[in-house]
């Protein structure tokens, strides 16, 4: 089996090659590179070994720049340090992984694996192409969601951009949803809350309940509520009041604490 290494750190991808061979001495590394520059101009000029271990954190970026520059089938090891529970967007993928610092039995079972998955002809059942390189890139953190930065708004005949970040809160009343500003001032949109809060940064909005979506800096002042509730003064004022929902109100209290 021919492997190739992608690791910027040298004593791991040495340790790494020495393990494989006291796993299997038959296993052939044909290269270690340490950036994707590297890796690109190698597959370009030999094609794709066997099977690929490659860490995410390269010394030019993230490795999955890799598959962004040129066609990759065969089936590939991460090597990471991140958390058991980001890492999960692997297995979702079909895609296995060693959780550093790499142990020899983690890799014997990961080789496992990638036997498991071989064809009688040579070829294995793993498509790489299917990778979700975006979905894994935001499980790890490396990569944000693509949140709404403006909206646009229509009063008369004129038109005007708004940065989201210049708005205090949305709200809901009699079937339309507005956009206060900070500065006081209040528009129309044409989105739906429930469109709102799955575009807008969960760091900086919460839906409270079914008719707002409130941003930190729009609160003014809390008070208990019953049934655990938070009655919320706004910034500027609203003449609707802004209750959290009982379903809510704990995810709203771990949201205020930065959870």
């Amino acid at each position: 089996m021919n492997v190739l290494i992608i690791e910027d750190e040298t004593a791991t991808a040495r340790r790494l090659q020495k393990l494989l061979m006291e796993i299997d001495p038959a296993i052939q590394v044909l290269a270690i590179h340490e950036s994707i520059a590297q890796t690109v101009k190698w597959l370009g000029q030999y094609g794709e070994p066997d099977l690929m271990i490659m860490d995410i954190n390269l010394s030019d970026g993230i490795s999955f720049g890799i598959f962004e520059e040129v066609e990759v089938n065969c089936p590939v090891i991460f090597t990471t340090a991140y958390d058991q529970y980001a890492i999960q967007a692997f297995k979702v993928n079909s895609i296995d992984y060693l959780l550093k610092p790499i142990n020899k039995d983690s890799l014997v079972d990961s080789l496992r694996k990638y036997h498991k998955l071989q064809h009688p002809d040579g070829g294995t059942k793993l498509d790489i192409s299917r990778l979700d390189i975006a979905k894994l890139a935001l499980a790890l953190g490396i990569q944000k969601p693509d949140y709404m930065k403006r909206l646009v708004v229509r009063y008369g005949e004129v038109i005007k951009a708004i940065e989201v970040k210049d708005v205090a809160y949305f709200y809901s009343d009699e079937k339309i949803v507005f956009m206060s500003l900070k500065e006081g001032k209040t528009y129309p949109v044409d989105f739906t809350l429930d469109h709102l809060e799955q575009r807008l940064d969960p760091e900086l909005f919460f839906r409270i309940n079914r008719k707002f979506v409130i941003s930190y800096h729009a609160i003014g002042k809390m008070i208990s509520y019953s049934k655990s509730r938070v009655k919320i003064t706004l910034d500027p004022p609203c003449e609707l009041e802004a209750i959290s929902s009982t379903e809510r109100s704990g995810d709203f209290k771990e949201w205020l604490a930065g959870k």
